[in-house]
């Protein structure tokens, strides 16, 4: 088979991976919406923008979440700090006045 031709089999995986991929942009564009507004709410509290205890009880769940569901518990925990960590910046930033 030619690299221009295209299997049927492996044009239906790559379908359902973009339709995942599209699924994931859009929860976490959910996600980051309201962990902005958790931002502003904790700037108009005088809250700090991280909750060390939270985040970590967060990634326990989640390993665990991560390992019943099959998906490495290790993999699981990096994606959820980078995402934390872009949230603590946000929530930094709304603190600090910046209205992004």
């Amino acid at each position: 088979m030619s690299e221009h031709t295209e299997d049927p089999q492996l044009a239906e995986f790559r379908a359902s991976i973009d339709n995942i991929d599209a699924a994931l942009v859009h929860l976490l564009a959910e996600r980051f919406k309201i962990t902005k507004a958790v931002g502003r709410y904790k700037a108009n509290s005088d809250l700090p923008p991280s909750d060390p205890g939270r985040e970590e009880q967060q990634i326990s769940r989640l390993r665990d979440l991560a390992d019943d569901s099959g998906l490495d518990p290790a993999f699981t925990e990096k994606f959820i700090r980078f995402v934390v960590a872009e949230v603590i910046q946000h929530h930094q930033r709304i603190a600090e006045g910046d209205s992004f």
